[in-house]
């Protein structure tokens, strides 16, 4: 008897674990979650708008798995001077207007730094 009791003690604190565990990651499977380290609800910085445009690159980006990654890559790109990207999750690409000439080595920087890879920029 009283390992049966042993037993169901230990059920019932493992079912409790997977419940928390499964009620805690359900956000994170819809994308809403902070898989990425940020906050999950970080806002999202309005490009600007640019009134000569002289370049745009489309920028393809590996590693970008929720609206948190999507988003925190588009706000990095934004906060450049004379930058108006947008980046779209499902490509998994960014596409940049820019209103003077930019290195492909600043607009990767930019990226990796929040821990992206830039695959490739196709102009």
């Amino acid at each position: 008897m009283n390992g049966t009791v042993s037993t169901i003690i230990i059920v019932a604190i493992l079912a409790v674990i997977v419940f928390f565990a499964i009620k805690n990651s359900i956000p994170h499977f819809k994308g809403e979650g902070s898989c990425c380290g940020g906050s999950g609800g970080e806002e999202l910085i309005k490009p600007k708008k640019l009134k000569n445009i002289v370049a745009v690159k489309v920028l393809e980006i590996e590693g970008m798995h929720c609206e948190n990654c999507y988003r925190r890559v588009q706000n990095a790109l934004n906060s450049i001077e004379g930058v108006n990207a947008k980046v779209h999750g499902s490509r998994k690409q960014a596409v940049v207007k820019m209103d003077k000439d930019m290195e492909n080595s600043e607009l990767e920087q930019v990226v990796s730094r929040l821990g992206y890879k830039v695959v490739s920029i196709k102009k």
